[in-house]
C-alpha cells in the first residue's frame, strides 16, 4: 500500500484535514458526557432551570459543529478516495499497455480484470474508511478512556483493562483475515477466468450439449469461493461478539463500581452516567473499528494484488533513438536464422527460421495446425522477441527500433477479426487519423468491402456493435483489412485474415493487393494452397521448422510436406499411382 500512496500526491489536504475534522467531531462526542453529567447534578439536583436550559443549547452547538465537521470530512474522503483510486486504476492501464504479449499471456485476461475493477474498488472503499475513521475510532476509545481518569480514577481503571482486550481480539482477527482475503481474491480471478470462457464459448457449449458440465465446474468452483468467503466471514463474525462480551462484562463492574463510589460520596449521580456514557461511545466506535478493520483487510490484500500487477516489469525495453538508418533498399524483412520458445512452455515453436523477403514480393505462409506460421507474423512486429537469431526489417534489428516506429511501417490484420464500437469511419481511422473519405473508400474497395458500407444505413457512419456483433464473419475480416490498408503500411500482414471468405472473394481480394502502387511487402498467413500460390516465396512450416520455401511450382517438384497439403485440398490432381495407393491405405 506504501507504493501505491504517491497516487494521493494530488489530494494531500484533503487526506490530511479528512481526518483533522473527524478528529473535531469526536471531541464534539466526547463533550456530551460531562454536559449530560453538568445538567444531572447541577441542574436537575439543584433545580435549575436557568442551567438545564443553557446545557441544553450547549448540546445542540455541539451537535451541528460535530455535524459540520462530520459533512465536510465525509466531502474531503470522498473526493480523495475517488481521486486516487481514478489515478490508480489510470496508472494501472497505462502499465498494462507497456507490458508485451509475453508478460499478457502469462497473466491471463481475468485477473487483469479482477485487478482493474473490484481490486481498485475495494481500495477506494478503504481509502474512504480509513480517512474518515482511521484515526476517529481510536481517538474516541483512548479519549473517553482519559476522560474517565478525569472523573474517577479507580472506575477508570476498567477502561485501562478494558481496551487492552478489545485491542487484542481485533488486530488478531485482522492479522488472521488479511491473507484469507487474499486467497478469496484469487479464487474470483479463477471464476471470472472460467466465466470469461463459458460465455464466449457458448456457442460451441451449446452445440456440443455441455451445457450441464459448464453448470457443474461452474458450480464448483463457485462453491469454493463461497466457502472461502464463509470462512473468513466467520472469522470476522467473531470480533462484534468478542468485544460485546468484553463491553458488557466491563460495563457491569463499572456500574458496580460507580455505585460503590456514589454511596461512598467519591463521586456523584451524574458522573455514574458519563462513565456510563464514555462506555457506550467505546462500544460504538469499537463496533466500527470492527468494520472497518475487515474493510481495510480487504483493500489491503486488494492493493497488494494491484501492486503486484505493477510491479511486473516489461521484459522489451526500447533505445530512446534509432542507432542507425533503415536501408532504402535490400531486404524489408531476414529471419536469420530465428529461434523462438514461449515462456515456461518448454519446447521451442520455431526452430533455426531462415530467410528474406524483398520489398514488393508476396510472402505466403502456410503450414499444419500449431506450426508456428502466426509466431512468425509476430516476430516481424515485435509483438515478441526472438529467443535466438536475429529479426530485422529494413536491415535493422527489431530490438534497435524505438517504441512506436517499427509497427508505424507494419498493417497487421490478426486471425481474430477485432472490430469496436463506434461507427466503421472510426474504425477505419485507426490506420490512419488523417485519412480522407476517399481514402477510406479506396482502402474498403480493395478489401472487397464496399458493398458491405454501401448496405449499411449511414454507410461510413453505420454502427457497429461491441466487437461487431452485427456484422457476419467475412464482413468483419473485410473491414479489419480495409482498417489496415488504410494505414498504407511498408509490410501488410495477413494472418488466415480471408477464412471466413469464398474463394471468389479471396481470389480478388489478392489481385487487389498485388495491383496496389508502391512496394508493399505482403505476407499471407493460409491454411489455403490457393491463397498462397501465387506468392514469390512460400515459407512450408512444418512443427516449427522450415521444411520448405520457394514458389508453387518448385515446391511441388520437391516439398513432400506442401505436396500433402496441397493433395488434401485438391485431390483429383494427385498422380493416378499415388491416388490409387492413398486409397488402398485409406482403404486398409
Amino acid at each position: 500500500m506504501k507504493k501505491l500512496l504517491i497516487y494521493l500526491r494530488n489530494y494531500r489536504k484533503e487526506s490530511i484535514l479528512a481526518p483533522l475534522l473527524k478528529l473535531a467531531e469526536s471531541l464534539m462526542d466526547l463533550f456530551v458526557p460531562l454536559v449530560v453529567a453538568s445538567i444531572i447534578d447541577e441542574g436537575i439536583a439543584a433545580g435549575d432551570n436557568g442551567l438545564i436550559i443553557r446545557n441544553f443549547v450547549l448540546l445542540i452547538v455541539l451537535a451541528v459543529l460535530g455535524m459540520a465537521f462530520s459533512f465536510a470530512a465525509q466531502w474531503m474522503a470522498a473526493k480523495a478516495s475517488v481521486g486516487f483510486s481514478t489515478k490508480l486504476r489510470q496508472a494501472l492501464f497505462d502499465h498494462i499497455q507497456k507490458l508485451s504479449y509475453r508478460e499478457l499471456d502469462n497473466l491471463g485476461t481475468d485477473t487483469l480484470i479482477t485487478r482493474m475493477t473490484s481490486d481498485i474498488n475495494q481500495v477506494q472503499n478503504g481509502l474512504n474508511l480509513a480517512l474518515r475513521l482511521l484515526l476517529r475510532s481510536p481517538f474516541i476509545v483512548f479519549g473517553a478512556m482519559v476522560m474517565a481518569f478525569t472523573i474517577d480514577v479507580p472506575s477508570a481503571i476498567i477502561f485501562a483493562v478494558a481496551i487492552p482486550l478489545l485491542s487484542l481480539v481485533v488486530f488478531g482477527v485482522m492479522l488472521l483475515s488479511i491473507p484469507l482475503f487474499s486467497k478469496a481474491q484469487g479464487l474470483l480471478d479463477r471464476l471470472l477466468g472460467m466465466t470469461r470462457e463459458i460465455l464466449t464459448g457458448v456457442r460451441v457449449i451449446r452445440a456440443f450439449c455441455k451445457e450441464q458440465q459448464e453448470i457443474d465446474e461452474f458450480d464448483r468452483r463457485n462453491d469454493a469461493l463461497t466457502r472461502m468467503n464463509e470462512h473468513v466471514g466467520r472469522l470476522s463474525a467473531l470480533m462484534n461478539p468478542a468485544t460485546y462480551l468484553i463491553i458488557n462484562i466491563a460495563t457491569i463492574f463499572l456500574i458496580q463500581q460507580g455505585a460503590l463510589r456514589v454511596q461512598a460520596g467519591a463521586i456523584q449521580q451524574g458522573d455514574v452516567v458519563a462513565l456510563y456514557n464514555y462506555m457506550a461511545q467505546i462500544v460504538v466506535e469499537l463496533v466500527k473499528l470492527a468494520s472497518l478493520i475487515i474493510t481495510i483487510d480487504k483493500s489491503l490484500a486488494c492493493a497488494r494484488r494491484v501492486q503486484d500487477m505493477l510491479d511486473v516489469e516489461p521484459t522489451m525495453v526500447y533505445p530512446a533513438a534509432l542507432s542507425q538508418e533503415p536501408a532504402a533498399d535490400g531486404d524489408c524483412v531476414r529471419f536469420d536464422h530465428v529461434s523462438f520458445s514461449y515462456a515456461e512452455a518448454g519446447d521451442s515453436v520455431l526452430t533455426d527460421i531462415d530467410f528474406a523477403a524483398r520489398r514488393g514480393q508476396t510472402i505466403g505462409i502456410i503450414g499444419g495446425t500449431g506450426s508456428g506460421k502466426t509466431t512468425v507474423v509476430n516476430l516481424i512486429a515485435r509483438f515478441y522477441d526472438a529467443t535466438a537469431g536475429t529479426v530485422a526489417v529494413d536491415g535493422v534489428d527489431v530490438r534497435k527500433y524505438p517504441e512506436g516506429m517499427l509497427i508505424d511501417k507494419i498493417g497487421i490484420v490478426p486471425q481474430k477479426a477485432v472490430l469496436f464500437e463506434g461507427s466503421i469511419r472510426e474504425n477505419l481511422l485507426w490506420g490512419n487519423a488523417q485519412a480522407s473519405d476517399d481514402e477510406l473508400w479506396a482502402a474498403l474497395a480493395t478489401a472487397q468491402a464496399t458493398e458491405v458500407v454501401e448496405g449499411k444505413d449511414g454507410q461510413l457512419d453505420a454502427r457497429i456493435e461491441q466487437g461487431g456483433r452485427n456484422l457476419s464473419g467475412g464482413q468483419r475480416q473485410r473491414l479489419t483489412i480495409a482498417r489496415a490498408l488504410v494505414k498504407n503500411p511498408e509490410i501488410l500482414i495477413l494472418d488466415d485474415s480471408a477464412s471466413a471468405l469464398d474463394f471468389a472473394t479471396d481470389l480478388a481480394l489478392r489481385r487487389a493487393i498485388a495491383s496496389l502502387p508502391g512496394n508493399m511487402c505482403v505476407f499471407i498467413v493460409s491454411q489455403r494452397t490457393s491463397s498462397v500460390r501465387a506468392a514469390d516465396q512460400i515459407l512450408v512450416l512444418d512443427d516449427g521448422e522450415l521444411a520448405g520455401i520457394g514458389t508453387h511450382d518448385e515446391l511441388m517438384g520437391g516439398c513432400e510436406v506442401y505436396q500433402e497439403i496441397y493433395y488434401s485440398q485438391f485431390p483429383d490432381e494427385r498422380p493416378r499411382a499415388s491416388r490409387s495407393g492413398h486409397g488402398r491405405e485409406a482403404i486398409a
